[in-house]
């Protein structure tokens, strides 16, 4: 088991009990080492506020169990709108979307490809090859990195799903009167 597997184990409950979702786990870094966190909720989205309630949850946690030998950075992040794509569940929920796969081996003589997600299908990646008449299937042990494309579209879907999940300010400042100007940094 690897050492993102033992941390995958280890954090996943404290993760699903603040309703998140667990990405990806990244270790990097030399001598002092960066742990990365990436975690979203299940429709997509996380706040700056919610990647420091998740980070002040998982450091006692990992500090505790000392997984990574010596000192350490931790980084909790979203996945970013351009995000990896590590999860069979990724490449279903972004099925339709343009993106771009990497594979640990050639395939037709190429590791790159840049297309459109078609889901999955029995465990592989399905995968429309711009320029290519069929989908192409990828297991998902092959693919090294994936992420989705940073289109206009994708920008705008992320940016309403974000807004949707904001109180409405207006209506807040509504609320609190005068002292909403005072109290906002």
């Amino acid at each position: 088991m690897t050492l993102e597997n033992r941390i995958a184990e280890l954090i996943t409950p404290v993760v699903a009990d603040l309703g998140f979702e667990l990405v990806r786990i990244r270790i990097t870094g030399g001598q002092t080492k960066t742990l990365q966190i990436m975690a979203e909720r299940p429709d997509h989205t996380m706040s700056a506020a919610e990647c420091a309630q998740l980070s002040r949850a998982l450091s006692p946690v990992l500090e505790e169990a000392d997984p990574i030998s010596g000192h350490y950075n931790l980084e909790v992040s979203s996945p970013g709108i351009d995000r990896p794509l590590v999860r069979e569940k990724d490449f279903a929920d972004w099925q339709g979307w343009p993106a771009k796969l990497e594979l640990n081996q050639l395939v037709e003589g190429r590791k790159r490809f840049k297309g459109v997600l078609a889901g999955i299908d029995e465990g592989k990646v399905a995968f429309d090859i711009d320029g290519e008449d069929e989908t192409a299937l990828f297991p998902m042990e092959w693919i090294a990195n994936a992420q989705l494309v940073l289109t206009d579209e994708l920008i705008k879907k992320t940016m309403k799903a974000d807004n949707d999940d904001r109180p409405n300010l207006s209506d807040q400042d509504d609320q609190q009167g005068d002292d909403a100007m005072e109290t906002s940094q």
